[in-house]
């Protein structure tokens, strides 16, 4: 009697503890799948559930999930809204556009929920044509930026972005410039050069008139980069800036710009490829100029994606964001390469310390354009291509929806193991689910385990698939 007593008060205190504590055992757990074959696109599958573990007795492999070990909060996931994205989403029927950009900005129902934005500060290397917020004549300058005026961007840019924010009010928003104005450069060109010492101080001015400019307009920059790519001066537009010279712009002009005109957007450096993490580190390691800085921006079209942990484990109070890659479609049009950008770019910069995801970028046409002469990529395909109302969904699409829509803004990564063929990362949200991404990069079907507060489901991936979990 006393047995049974005692066994009835561990089953209340059990109800009362908190969830934490409590088995996973009978909770249900959602599956979204995309399958190398295109046989499942981010389709939803049979809901899976946990049960008891019966410890030894499986021989699959396994994924541990420890969320008493947390790392970084995400900030969000989307693409670069170029000029050229907002073109040809401006040019939509209205109808068309507004349940597209339902699609990509809302979370309900199959919507993917975009939660972070790149845009250009002034004209990128896709948009029509290359533009500053201050051009000139030859041969005149305006150090008082009496002309400075946010104009290009208002035809397309700006609607598309306002009718965005209507869906999302909350967005995060990241402006990169491709370069200053002409007038201010070495070589009094878009294309190339350096930024001249006598217009630093202007153009950290500059800086601040955009982000004024913008929050007049309704939309608020969460954060700025210095320079895109600061060591390529082949895109046009483009800049060339050392790691010297970012440093003095920060800490001489633009840090005590943005404190004289009480800005809190962030400043984030570098925002260029993996294969120079000492640019950053040559900046944070500046007493002065490091105060300024909130993190470190990279992409990944050479290096190696750990180089993000490098500089975290060099100043780990330091952000760190991913800020730009491209994800293509393969050649071979039966198939889908999910794993490669789900891997190498999600996974690898969430395990590496980033905030946050973007990718390059959200829409062109068929043809790859707009983009600008001489210097703009002939090759930069959407996520999703554009064709007058008609839209085709691509390769970052469907990779972007297994983070973007389960991921939101305040979740945070926490531990999980790896084992062979199945890379994986997982997450906590701020409303208590746990989310985990996996793809299956073995030759064949992989029967595997995934383990979570003393109970488990087991589950397969085919080759090449990827599978996101939410519970």
């Amino acid at each position: 009697m006393k047995l049974r007593v005692i066994l009835g008060m561990l089953a209340i205190l059990l109800t009362l503890a908190p969830a934490s504590l409590r088995s996973q055992e009978n909770r249900d757990v959602q599956v979204w799948l995309t399958s190398a074959d295109k046989s499942a696109l981010f389709q939803q599958q049979k809901t899976l559930r946990f049960s008891g573990d019966t410890p030894g007795a499986s021989k699959e492999p396994s994924i541990e999930i420890d969320d008493h070990q947390t790392f970084q909060t995400i900030d969000g996931f989307g693409f670069a809204l170029t000029g050229g994205s907002a073109q040809h989403l401006a040019h939509m029927d209205p109808a068309k556009r507004a349940a597209l950009l339902k699609e990509l900005f809302a979370v309900d129902g199959k919507n993917i929920g975009i939660s972070y934005l790149r845009i250009s500060i002034g004209s990128s290397d896709l948009n029509d044509h290359v533009y500053s917020y201050d051009d000139l004549l030859a041969g005149e300058t305006d150090p008082q930026l009496a002309k400075f005026n946010l104009a290009p961007d208002r035809a397309e840019l700006l609607p598309v972005l306002k009718e965005i924010l209507a869906i999302n009010p909350d967005i995060r928003i990241l402006g990169s410039p491709w370069s200053a104005p002409p007038w201010m450069k070495t070589n009094n060109n878009a294309k190339g050069g350096s930024l001249k010492p006598e217009y630093y101080s202007t153009y950290a001015n500059y800086f601040v008139k955009y982000l004024q400019g913008m929050k007049v307009e309704g939309i608020r920059i969460d954060a700025i980069t210095i320079q895109n790519e600061p060591l390529n001066d082949k895109n046009t537009p483009s800049m060339l800036m050392s790691a010297e010279e970012e440093a003095l712009f920060i800490k001489d002009h633009l840090g005590p710009a943005f404190q004289a005109a009480t800005i809190r957007t962030k400043i984030i450096l570098y925002d260029h490829n993996c294969d120079v993490p000492e640019y950053a580190i040559t900046i944070l390691k500046d007493p002065q100029a490091s105060p300024y800085v909130d993190g470190s921006g990279f992409h990944l079209y050479g290096g190696e994606i750990t180089a993000m942990s490098d500089v975290h484990n060099a100043f780990p109070q330091k952000n760190l964001y991913f800020t730009e890659f491209m994800a293509v479609e393969p050649t071979e049009p039966a198939r889908i390469s999910i794993s490669k950008p789900v891997v190498g770019t999600f996974i690898g910069a969430l395990q590496n310390w980033s905030r946050n995801v973007l990718l390059w970028n959200l829409a062109a046409n068929s043809k790859f354009e707009p983009h600008t002469d001489n210097g703009g990529c002939p090759i930069c395909q959407g996520a999703v291509t554009i064709d007058g109302n008609e839209v085709t969904r691509n390769l970052a699409y469907y990779a972007m929806a297994h983070f973007s829509k389960f991921v939101r803004p305040g979740s945070v990564r926490i531990a999980s193991s790896s084992p062979p063929d199945l890379p994986n990362v997982a997450l906590k949200t701020a409303d208590g689910k746990a989310v985990l991404v996996v793809v299956n990069e073995a030759k064949s079907p992989q029967v595997f385990r995934v383990q979570y507060r003393g109970s488990s489901f087991v589950t397969t991936l085919n080759p090449g698939a990827a599978g996101t979990y939410v519970w």
